[in-house]
């Protein structure tokens, strides 16, 4: 019997009830939408192109890198590379944030070249200086920084990552020919102090980032005998004719901070 007009027209709106349901089924799940902010950690200072961790992370956990704003010398507090320049490529329809900032706040370059060029006696005080700053200073600028993110991407998880250690003090002292009459050079002690630094900045920014109901990823143990003097490093020494990448991680010390990062995020933190 042929079927009536009427028992068609049936069949017809069942199949496009059905459909949506079909779609809705195989459809892909959503994205994240993931913007990368903060200094040259966060923008990939010392690794070839694609090589940053934002880039590294994009992908994983259906994390989709929207906008990687990250610049390198950005600082927490006012400059003219502060990071207030980044915040537009925050709003809110942004899922994930990662940030590494704070140590272009204190003069830590200058400080661990300074420990290079000169005696250990000048770079022990160098360091407790730096180690004052850390603890007085630091802590009210990245108060007023993190705010500012948390206001402009309201919505958002955020994580912080802490900084490596730029030294494997196991390895022996660390020297950088410059000269055949100049050798740089970075004793054991030395190394210790400034690692010892690096635990304090990272221990502040770890305290911050709570208070603000930020997660924050550290690194450290995964740079554990990786350092700029270690057999196998994962960060530069010092590069006299690349001075911006110095004591910045390569492309395997990039990859550490992606795979702190995705073992650090939990998806059901994420809004989906």
């Amino acid at each position: 019997m042929k079927p009536s007009r009427r028992t068609m027209t049936s069949l017809a709106a069942a199949v496009a009830l059905l459909l949506p349901l079909t779609a809705s089924a195989t459809a892909a799940p959503p994205s994240f939408t993931y913007d990368a902010i903060g200094d040259s950690y966060a923008a990939g200072s010392g690794a070839p192109d694609g090589a940053a961790y934002p880039e590294v992370l994009n992908g994983r956990m259906r994390i989709s890198l929207d906008d990687f704003a990250a610049l390198p010398g950005a600082t927490a507090g006012p400059s003219d590379k502060g990071l207030s320049s980044q915040l537009g490529a925050l709003d809110e329809d942004t899922d994930l944030v990662t940030l590494t900032i704070g140590g272009n706040d204190i003069p830590w370059g200058a400080t661990v070249t300074q420990c290079l060029a000169l005696d250990d006696a000048i770079c022990f005080g160098a360091i407790a200086e730096v180690e004052a700053q850390i603890q007085n200073q630091l802590p009210a600028i990245l108060d007023s920084a993190y705010a500012d993110v948390t206001n402009a991407a309201p919505s958002a998880h955020i994580v912080v990552t802490g900084y490596a250690h730029l030294f494997s003090p196991r390895s022996g002292d660390y020297t950088v020919p410059l000269t055949p009459e100049f050798t740089m050079r970075m004793s054991v002690a030395e190394q210790q102090a400034a690692n010892d630094a690096a635990d304090l900045l990272n221990q502040v920014i770890a305290e911050r980032a709570a208070a603000h109901g930020f997660d924050f990823v550290d690194i450290t143990k995964r740079f554990d005998g990786h350092g700029a003097n270690a057999k196998q490093p994962w960060i530069h020494g010092f590069l006299p004719a690349a001075l911006g990448d110095s004591f910045h991680p390569d492309a395997r010390g990039y990859r550490a901070y992606a795979t702190a990062l995705t073992a650090g995020i939990s998806p059901k933190d994420l809004r989906g």
